[in-house]
């Protein structure tokens, strides 16, 4: 019956694409960062009421929880993040951003919707509201959850400490997708891990200053954080399992401010992906074990500072659920359901599921128009040529891929809520 039920209820998006892409057209143009949007939020809240949900604003500071009840049943959760980033778009298009906003810090910024969480949440606005206007058509609860902050990794965990557990009551199953820079109109599942965990650390290594020409009075925390650099690169290829995906990158090394002077300390931030807890934890412990053994042999005169920061969970799907999604995709996508290839990117979106302790799946629907995309796979240019998240060249089709993203809402919650 859940086949059915979603061809019935979908049956009704043809009334919803014109404002739908409207809708994204405008939130592309007016993009919010992360704990700032607040204009997102309302125009969210007022489209959630209108189609008949219960609402609860101001969740995690600017979350929104919409909840639609429709008798027994399941309680279905459907997230969308709604943050957009620090990111001057390039894209050249009509309803390209131009917007501007202060950040955490107090500087001036370009804001830009470079990751499609647009997508997302226009997305979820159109699958609520034929879920809506159908309620004939299934039973149970819906939940569609607006997310603030995923881009800074607390979003969702900031909606669990302002008590969602309790607005939402029990659970059974949580659902959340991403726009992925493959073809439009694809659908893509995958059971277990798909996103990396994520942690990046500063590290703060301590010398001693002295003037260029007089090395032999210094110890020199350009040449210390050279070495730990240097060994860090041992830790994924010789201690972790070349069949265990792990990534380590340092993006910034900072040390001196002149070139004869030897400064007293030097700062590394890396990066660090993974996909279970014990390679996760081996992997921190590896690159702690390294820098204050590199900081010993130079004799450095204090111990180093590690901080951790911008910290992401794995997100590793429960089989069985996914096999469910997977199945209500394969009967209304057809040969346009696809298996997902792992992830190295990183979400926060399970901290939510995690803290219901519900299981939970997530999905990746392509952006990319398709043509395009075989123009660029024949000639072997996909790197060079599809621009990815948080390019400032990212601006997936409007269609399909906004029809496909709430067509698989819409599929996805319905192998839940359909009468069987």
């Amino acid at each position: 019956m859940s086949g059915d039920s979603a061809t019935s209820v979908l049956a009704g998006l043809e009334q919803v694409r014109g404002w739908q892409e409207d809708f994204y057209r405008n939130l592309h143009q007016h993009p919010e960062l992360s704990r700032q949007e607040t204009e997102t939020a309302a125009t969210v809240a007022s489209r959630m009421r209108e189609c008949g949900f219960d609402l609860h604003e101001h969740v995690g500071g600017t979350g929104v929880v919409a909840v639609l009840r429709n008798g027994a049943g399941p309680t279905v959760l459907l997230r969308a993040d709604m943050d957009a980033l620090p990111v001057r778009e390039q894209t050249g298009l009509p309803y390209a951003s131009e917007a501007t906003a202060s950040d955490g810090s107090g500087n001036q910024v370009p804001v830009m919707h470079a990751c499609g969480h647009d997508v997302h949440v226009t997305c979820l606005l159109g699958a609520a509201a034929l879920l809506a206007r159908a309620k004939d058509r299934w039973t149970g609860t819906v939940i569609a959850l607006f997310q603030p902050a995923e881009e800074l990794g607390d979003g969702a965990a900031r909606m669990v400490d302002d008590g969602i557990a309790e607005l939402v009551g029990k659970v059974d199953v949580a659902l959340a997708q991403h726009v992925l820079p493959f073809p439009s109109g694809l659908v893509a599942t995958r059971p277990g891990p798909v996103l990396s965990a994520a942690d990046s650390m500063r590290i703060t290594v301590y010398g001693r200053g002295a003037h260029g020409s007089m090395p032999q009075a210094s110890v020199d925390p350009a040449v210390l954080a050279a070495m730990i650099v240097v060994r860090l690169q041992t830790v994924i290829s010789r201690e972790v399992a070349p069949t265990d995906p792990a990534v380590l990158t340092v993006g910034s090394i900072q040390a001196g401010s002149k070139s004869n002077v030897i400064g007293d300390h030097a700062v590394i931030e890396l990066n660090v992906r993974s996909y279970n807890d014990q390679t996760r934890g081996h992997i921190l412990d590896a690159v702690r074990r390294i820098v204050t053994a590199e900081c010993q042999a130079s004799q450095s005169p204090k111990d180093p500072d590690i901080e951790l920061f911008d910290r992401f969970p794995p997100t590793h799907n429960d089989p069985g659920t996914t096999a469910s999604v997977r199945a209500a995709f394969d009967d209304y996508f057809g040969d346009r359901a696809t298996t997902l290839p792992l992830q190295t990117a990183s979400e926060d979106f399970s901290d939510i599921p995690n803290a219901l302790e519900v299981p939970y799946s997530y999905w990746g629907i392509g952006g990319i128009d398709p043509d395009t995309y075989a123009a660029a796979a024949k000639a072997g240019r996909i790197s060079q040529d599809i621009p990815v998240n948080h390019s400032p060249n990212f601006a997936p089709v409007i269609q399909p891929t906004l029809d496909t993203g709430t067509q698989a809402l819409v599929t996805a919650a319905l192998a839940w809520l359909a009468p069987d």
